[in-house]
């Protein structure tokens, strides 16, 4: 075999060597995920008429996306969402004024209930810091063997006194309320599991994240 083959066969073997360190540096273009398929539309007009409870939201009231959002309280998809998702949401979309997210109240359960209504009577209209605060510190409340005493406790860092903490979890016609924007959710717009959204009247169930969400709105403005 001559000198110039094996030269030849050496920058080969070489070159295919190189192939996958080339491979490990080589940053490959990112592709922007797929939106979600929509589980269905909702009449908007009737999605946004006026319910039991006064809306709860954030951003503008002319903000070109709305989204709707049933929660429950106690619910850990929910609170994952809150956690992980919510805070670049509010930052890209809500503070900006592209979006605004009205939070509706579906609780599966008595807690889920007492949680919503202490947010509902929050001191100083603090309902959604309340919210996140709620969600945040779940664990420590939501399975808890008795949930009073972490409540209360949360409750009075938010500015409750005893005597307000007291008053609103025992107004049942607030009680009632809740329940009803859960029973109107249910009955009028199919919502059967938390979270579900409705972003400009589309409905998407689950804990998005944000680069689901950003694929919804991004395709809305």
């Amino acid at each position: 075999m001559s000198q110039s083959t094996l030269i030849s066969r050496r920058n080969a073997l070489l070159s295919m060597a190189a192939i996958p360190a080339a491979l490990s540096v080589t940053t490959l273009p990112a592709f922007a995920q797929s939106a979600p398929r929509s589980e269905g539309s909702v009449d908007v007009e009737k999605l946004m008429s006026e319910g039991a409870l006064p809306e709860m939201f954030e951003g503008e009231e002319d903000a070109p996306v709305t989204i709707v959002e049933y929660a429950s309280m106690t619910c850990g998809h929910c609170a994952n969402f809150h956690k992980n998702t919510y805070p670049e949401l509010k930052e890209k979309y809500i503070d900006t004024g592209k979006v605004r997210l009205i939070m509706r109240e579906f609780p599966f359960d008595p807690r889920a209930a007492a949680a919503f209504m202490l947010a509902r009577c929050a001191p100083n209209g603090a309902y959604f810091p309340m919210v996140d605060v709620l969600f945040k510190q779940q664990a420590t409340w939501a399975r808890a063997e008795n949930a009073r005493a972490p409540l209360e406790n949360i409750a009075k860092l938010a500015g409750f006194t005893q005597e307000s903490f007291e008053k609103c979890l025992t107004d049942q016609q607030l009680l009632n309320d809740v329940n009803k924007v859960r029973e109107r959710g249910q009955t009028e717009f199919e919502v059967n599991a938390t979270p579900t959204f409705f972003i400009n009247g589309e409905k998407y169930a689950g804990a998005l994240t944000i680069d689901q969400l950003s694929a919804i709105i991004d395709d809305l403005l």
